[in-house]
């Protein structure tokens, strides 16, 4: 298995390689590394952190419709409560809203397998969720998947519909 704890540095480079320049964001666990690394300020790349995940939506989609081009990074828990937000204006409005959602609460036991073996679920519902709503969805676990960001961004963009990169495993610091 190749190495877990993608280095926040590494997902940095994936958002500039996909020109990110807004991250919208209801702060989580599993990618607080990530967050210290963009409050401490990367260039390009402004911080707009949300009281909750509906506004993390409703500001991704003025951006985008302003001309920006953001991420929405939360967890999972906050994208279940926000999924009538994510029908209206992201399947609804045709916005091609890129979600990076961190899978809070998965055991370590069960990196780099299928999270429906989980117990938890906050952890197995989320890519049935996913799949139900039509949203298509790709796993970032190794620094290999990290390549999915710049296809969840093309079919976002080429189908104009939300998308989720769904970060299975801690972000590690640096």
């Amino acid at each position: 298995m190749q190495k877990v704890n993608v280095p926040a540095s590494r997902y940095i480079e994936a958002l500039h390689r996909n020109q990110v320049d807004y991250v919208v964001t209801v702060p989580d666990w599993i990618q607080l590394a990530l967050h210290a690394r963009l409050e401490a300020g990367v260039g390009g790349i402004d911080v707009v952190p949300c009281c909750n995940e509906d506004q993390a939506c409703a500001v991704s989609a003025g951006l985008h419709i302003g001309g920006k081009n953001p991420i929405v990074i939360i967890q999972n828990q906050g994208f279940y409560a926000c999924v009538n937000t994510i029908r209206a204006i992201g399947l609804d409005a045709r916005l091609p809203i890129v979600f990076q959602i961190g899978q809070f609460g998965k055991e370590f036991s069960l990196l780099g397998a299928d999270p429906a073996k989980s117990t938890r679920n906050m952890v197995k519902l989320l890519e049935p969720l996913l799949s139900t709503l039509g949203v298509r969805f790709w796993r970032i676990e190794t620094e290999a998947d990290l390549d999915n960001f710049d296809e969840a961004f093309s079919v976002a963009k080429e189908t104009n519909c939300p998308v989720a990169l769904i970060i299975g495993a801690p972000i590690g610091w640096n």
